[in-house]
């Protein structure tokens, strides 16, 4: 592996660890509970930190299409790490793992898996820094579909997505005007996958490649009962994104006011009314003498620098929004809301319910204009600081979700597909967690929805229009069976349907099943099973089984 190609990965783990650090030890994954009980680690105050370094061997058998059996050994480093105080808190889940095949089928190769968001106050109660980041593989397929991990040591069709952000948050009064403000850099990267999508390349559009992203707000208000009976604000937000694979841009601006209405001690009418810009915009292909499209060593369409900006979306004028808000304690808040935005109707809302400090439950209702780095970068900092990352024992990857009881704590819903185009962004994903003490279980799911956008002289436009969904689900359940030993399970399932003609739909799902057993303190032995598959339309089902033993030790 050349110097260019590590670089990404070199930056995405410094910044893993920079953002992560001072972090959590709740960042312990799955690949190791037992050793949560036993491994040593750093402890200096409220900061843990457990370095680890681990060996496998593992068999994969292929079931579907074929009868391939291979066999690989990995080596692995790690840190699982946390920090928690009054005002901050931080959580880290960083791993690096090397392959080496024993035969010709087998693929050797690295990953590079991570996941990491701070909350750091700067001021106490005024100033937080926020910061996180993701770094994880996903398997391409076909149809434009994407799911987390791969299937055991074939690597084929397989990429790394990092994603970092980072940026201050202002939250105070001055006098009886509370004042808040925040400000989000990001930065996402797919690495050039091994697969192309199929079926006419303009038709199906291109791969992500890398965009960076540009959020701000800011807000005024008055609480009801101060000045007025009722609440008022005025405030203002900016969001760009720009998208390297034919520049695309998404410029999204707006102004509005909005009233708080207290209907009772727990109710409250909301509403608000504004002005808001919006345009996406991007250039055409380069084209050869012939007048084809020029495509990049990376299979990628080769943007012309040269061309005009072409105008894929653009509207502008009145938005306006109503809704409730209901918060009987501190433990439950409900908002729902309906207006008009981007042209049509909006809905959108959240559900928060802890009904016990070992469990909650989490859902949203979203609807936004925006690319795949800028939908990754946003659940990303969705994330809570306090978390537990859940690994396929296999193969290290993460999934879907992390484990926390303090917000919604997952992924998943950014990861449906790989597609360049901007689009139109709507969706559910909810997620509940559960914490026994000796047991652990979570579940996320949720359902996405994309309507593409493209310009229409550009190569993309029998994209414009197109609209691709996905369901997906996420499980993850851990149980100590006594002081040296426990067992884990997860499984990720997801459905898409790529919404075009040349391709159809795809389920793709990964579950495991491993057994954690503590011989010395530090020393963890893990047995596993797993099974990964895709079912796809007009093509053969894929199933593998893979088994691992390996050892780990927590410095």
């Amino acid at each position: 592996m050349g110097f260019a190609s590590f670089l990404p990965r070199l930056s995405a783990a410094c910044a893993l660890a920079l953002i992560g650090l001072p972090a959590a030890s709740q960042a312990q994954g799955q690949d190791a509970p037992a050793s949560r009980e036993q491994g040593r680690g750093l402890r200096v105050g409220a900061v843990e930190v457990t370095p680890y370094i681990e060996a496998g061997q593992v068999l994969t058998a292929e079931l579907q299409p074929g009868d391939d059996v291979v066999t690989y050994s990995t080596l692995a480093a790690g840190v699982d790490a946390g920090f928690t105080g009054r005002n901050s808190a931080a959580s880290l889940s960083l791993r690096y793992e090397r392959r080496f095949g024993w035969d010709d089928d087998a693929v050797d190769g690295d990953t590079l898996s991570g996941v990491a968001r701070a909350s750091l106050a700067v001021v106490p109660h005024a100033v937080t820094l926020e910061a996180g980041g993701l770094a994880a593989r996903t398997r391409l397929d076909g149809n434009g579909g994407a799911s987390l991990g791969g299937f055991g040591g074939n690597t084929d069709q397989t990429s790394q997505i990092y994603a970092v952000y980072a940026g201050p948050s202002l939250q105070t009064r001055a006098g009886d005007v509370d004042v808040e403000a925040h400000y989000r850099i990001g930065y996402t990267r797919v690495e050039a996958p091994d697969a192309v999508l199929v079926g006419s390349a303009p038709a199906n559009g291109d791969v992500f490649d890398e965009s960076t992203t540009h959020s701000a707000q800011a807000h005024l208000g008055l609480a009801p009962r101060t000045l007025l009976p009722i609440g008022v604000g005025i405030g203002g937000g900016w969001n760009e994104q720009n998208i390297s694979n034919l520049d695309q841009r998404i410029r999204d601006r707006h102004v509005r006011a909005d009233v708080l209405v207290p209907v009772s001690r727990t109710v409250a009418l909301v509403g608000g009314v504004g002005y808001e810009d919006v345009e996406i915009s991007s250039r055409d292909v380069l084209r050869d003498g012939n007048g084809d499209p020029v495509i990049g060593n990376d299979g990628r369409y080769v943007t012309d620098k040269a061309s005009p900006r072409l105008i894929a979306y653009e509207t502008d004028g009145l938005i306006w929004d109503a809704g409730v808000m209901w918060r009987p304690s501190r433990r439950t808040s409900l908002e729902a809301h309906v207006g008009r935005r981007y042209g049509s109707t909006t809905y959108y809302g959240s559900l928060s319910y802890q009904p016990s400090s070992r469990s909650s439950l989490n859902v949203a209702v979203y609807d936004n204009v925006t690319g795949f780095g800028g939908a990754l970068v946003d659940r990303v900092a969705g994330l809570p600081a306090q978390f537990e990352a859940f690994r396929n024992p296999i193969t290290g990857d993460l999934g879907g979700c992390v484990a926390s009881l303090e917000g919604d704590g997952c992924f998943g819903s950014a990861l449906g597909s790989l597609q360049a185009t901007a689009f139109r962004n709507r969706g559910i994903a909810g997620s509940y967690a559960l914490d026994l003490g000796r047991t652990e279980l979570g579940l996320g799911a949720g359902y996405n929805r994309r309507k593409l956008i493209a310009a229409e002289d550009s190569i993309l436009a029998p994209l414009n229009g197109v609209t691709d969904e996905n369901v997906w689900l996420a499980a993850y359940a851990n149980t100590r069976l006594d002081a040296s030993s426990s067992i884990g399970a997860n499984a990720y399932v997801n459905w898409f349907d790529s919404g075009s003609s040349f391709a159809g739909e795809a389920i793709s799902y990964s579950a495991t099943l491993a057994y954690y057993r503590n011989f010395l303190r530090g020393l963890t032995g893990t047995a596993a099973v797993g099974l990964d598959g895709i079912t796809r339309d007009d093509l053969p089902d894929f199933v593998s089984a893979s088994a691992l033993l390996g050892l780990r030790y927590s410095f």
